[in-house]
């Protein structure tokens, strides 16, 4: 569950919900730990995006880079505009890990960045269990 959630939130295409579904319904272990790898995993995994972000500079202008220097400026208004809170929205599908790119890019602490985002990405996996297991 670790590798997957951590792959999950890194900019691979990785879903992490299949097996955290399936060991939820198969009692595999605790729902309590099964909440916790996964939200570990997942925080860890946009860690690794935070510091990409922090390393924008060093990266950028080489040819594999995959933003230009004007998607970089609209991404830094955009975070200017919405501020560290948009960090909140970290566990959401296409934009969230995005998101924890710029926040590196933008170098938001990383304290701020990893209260906010471990946050979101606990309460995505706790929402998600709660439903599977009909609680909600």
């Amino acid at each position: 569950m670790f590798l997957s959630a951590f792959g999950a939130a890194t900019l691979l295409p990785i879903p992490s919900e299949p097996l955290f579904i399936g060991l939820l319904l198969a009692e595999a272990a605790p729902v309590v730990a099964i909440v916790l790898v996964a939200s570990i995993g997942n925080t860890m995994g946009a860690m690794v995006n935070w510091w990409l972000g922090m390393q924008v500079d060093r990266f950028q202008g080489r040819r594999w880079f995959p933003a230009t220097r004007a998607q970089l400026e609209r991404a830094r208004g955009w975070y200017r505009r919405w501020g560290r809170w948009s960090l909140l929205l970290s566990w959401a599908p296409i934009i969230g890990d995005p998101l924890t790119v710029i926040g590196g890019v933008m170098r938001e602490r990383f304290w701020v960045f990893l209260l906010l985002v471990g946050a979101a990405k606990t309460a995505r996996y706790v929402s998600l269990a709660l439903i599977t297991l009909g609680v909600a």
